[in-house]
């Protein structure tokens, strides 16, 4: 069938303006369209207000810089929060998953409303989510890191290396800033306001007891020693202690021979303390609920008297 001149046909040929010649119903198809295309750009963005937000109790970072947020909040005050907050609905607020930085600011620059992007996260991710973001800007202090690491690895039930898996960061790390929490808490605090290193931090870890790691940590702020100063000492003491023990028990090398045999079999430190009237005990070390089960594996894989 022909289509006639002027017909159907050439309006398609002159596209929009010919099917819809109204120009107010031409300017609300755009404008629709629009909107559909912002939503789908900013992730279903929306304006929330200040006051309706609250940060999770729960996120990792607990230090904000004062001078730093300060600055961004004359930023905002200038250009407004151009980043959107990642949030989750609670029951009457918006709790913060990423940005809690961000609404800090706001809050200084007295601006009421902010965007967001409301997501549904479960618990464990929004500790993962909140750790990451900190762990890519290097915002926590090194205790921080620590706590949150922590955290995974037992209320969530994590093992060492899928955690490490998820933060990107090796499995080696994520035990080191882990062992940090067996410092002293005064020592922990001389940490996070970055009176000693986390290197001095980790060579005070040699030292089981808490107010000698304290002095030691004292005294590395007061004269300035450097890491390798604090490894010298710790040398020291080990010498000192290991001649001690030797003047103490006699034979005392047998048991440091059977310290050392024991130690490469379970791969993990082991004490033997031995006492007079030949009585003693063996403490074995063990640093997560992951390495305490391998230990159990090597322990129940060696046969009982009935099997032999």
């Amino acid at each position: 069938m022909a289509v006639k001149k002027g017909g159907l046909g050439k309006g398609l040929g002159k596209g929009l303006d010919a099917l819809i010649p109204d120009s107010n119903a031409k300017k609300q198809i755009k404008n629709d369209v629009q909107t559909i295309v912002e939503k789908v750009v900013k992730k279903e963005e929306v304006m929330v207000k200040v006051s309706e937000i609250e940060p999770n109790r729960e996120q990792p970072r607990k230090n904000f810089e004062e001078d730093s947020l300060l600055e961004l909040a004359d930023s905002i005050r200038q250009f407004g929060v151009i980043q959107p907050l990642i949030v989750k609905k609670r029951d009457d607020y918006y709790e913060i998953i990423a940005g809690e930085r961000r609404w800090r600011a706001a809050k200084l620059a007295g601006i009421k409303e902010i965007p967001v992007i409301i997501k549904e996260y479960s618990d464990q991710e929004i500790v993962e989510i909140s750790l990451i973001e900190n762990i890519q800007r290097e915002n926590l202090n090194p205790i921080e890191e620590a706590m949150a690491f922590q955290r995974l690895l037992t209320e969530f039930s994590l093992k060492q290396d899928e955690l490490a898996e998820r933060v990107s960061k090796s499995r080696t790390a994520v035990t080191n800033a882990v062992r940090l929490l067996k410092l002293d808490d005064r020592v922990q605090q001389m940490l996070i306001d970055e009176k000693i290193t986390t290197g001095h931090a980790r060579a005070l870890l040699a030292l089981e007891n808490k107010d000698e790691q304290y002095a030691l940590a004292t005294k590395i702020f007061d004269e300035k020693l450097s890491v390798r100063d604090v490894e010298r000492i710790m040398q020291k003491k080990q010498e000192e202690k290991k001649v001690k023990k030797s003047r103490e028990i006699p034979n005392s090398f047998i048991y440091h021979d059977i310290e050392e045999k024991m130690k490469s079999i379970l791969g993990t430190k082991v004490s033997v303390n031995h006492r007079k009237n030949n009585r003693g005990k063996i403490e074995i070390e063990y640093y997560s609920n992951e390495e305490l089960e391998r230990l159990l594996e090597l322990f129940e894989a060696i046969p009982s008297e009935s099997n032999v």
